[in-house]
């Protein structure tokens, strides 16, 4: 493998078809596309200023990394990366993807990334700010993961998520075959329209979670004193530890509380309208 090290590049495609390199301190500054068009490629100590700088990159580890606010756009059409202890400070990175694992990565613009990655792992990674994280990823696993952004998880398929903190809006929206294990997710209209979501261990806050689901499952979750009227028009099989504000109108299932303050059942529910509801600690 050849090496590269103590340089700096500038401009249009400085390392265009690059093959077989280990970059180490290298600064790719101001221009477009860096590295573009390579394969086999190391990047160890190096500092990303410029836009796009690895696209269609195939193979590739990337360690103790910067990526500067500049760097937007970064990582396009690149399969098999592994990117460890490495801070990205720009938007919209990894989109149309296969095999990305991020270990230790902080992601402090979150905007539009990871959106159809396919074979995607995660472990200790933090997200901060920015809308639609995730979008259209599919074989996903993560254990270890803090984000704040809205609109996260939402058109996924084929996830298992462990040991999360989740702070959001409407996550998990149109998602499929989903679980979430010991984890705490903070944000309102959870898991609408969701397919086979099922949630183990999990605390639960934010308005009208759960909303027009199926195949909804929750194994001794918990929720907050603001989640209410959730359940709506879904098939569910539930239960939960501690008390539940209010539930309405439930297609289908079994929903077992240890106490519930409201159950709201009208004329707007949907068929088959046979969801059995019960208090555990009912007199």
């Amino acid at each position: 493998m050849q090496l590269i090290k103590d340089k700096t590049y500038g401009g249009e495609r400085p390392l265009f078809e690059s093959h077989g390199v280990h970059l180490e301190r290298v600064t790719i500054t101001e221009g477009e596309s860096g590295l573009k068009e390579c394969s086999d490629i190391e990047c160890d100590n190096c500092r990303f200023i410029g836009k796009y700088p690895l696209w269609h990159v195939d193979g590739s580890v990337v360690t103790n990394c910067v990526f500067e606010a500049g760097s937007r756009s970064a990582i396009w059409y690149s399969n098999d990366m592994v990117m460890r202890d490495t801070v990205i400070d720009a938007p919209k990175f990894f989109r149309e993807m296969n095999n990305l694992t991020l270990e230790r990565v902080v992601i402090n613009d979150a905007d539009e990334t990871c959106w159809n990655v396919h074979g995607l792992r995660l472990r200790d990674v933090t997200m901060m700010g920015g809308t639609y994280p995730f979008m259209g990823c599919s074989d996903v696993d993560i254990d270890g993961l803090v984000i704040d952004s809205k609109y996260v998880f939402q058109y996924v398929k084929n996830v298992v998520i462990r040991n999360a903190r989740i702070t959001t809006k409407d996550a998990f929206w149109e998602v499929e075959n989903v679980t979430v294990i010991d984890s705490v997710i903070d944000g309102e209209f959870l898991g609408w329209h969701s397919r086979n979501l099922r949630l183990i261990n999990c605390h639960i806050s934010g308005q009208q979670p759960l909303c027009y689901a199926e195949g909804l499952v929750l194994e001794h979750c918990t929720f907050g004193e603001d989640s209410d009227l959730m359940f709506e028009y879904s098939t569910v099989t539930a239960n939960i530890n501690g008390h539940v504000v209010s539930i309405k109108n439930p297609a289908s299932g079994t929903i077992v509380a240890d106490s519930i303050g409201e159950v709201i059942i009208d004329e707007n529910i949907k068929g088959p309208a046979d969801c059995v509801i019960t208090e555990r600690n009912a007199c």
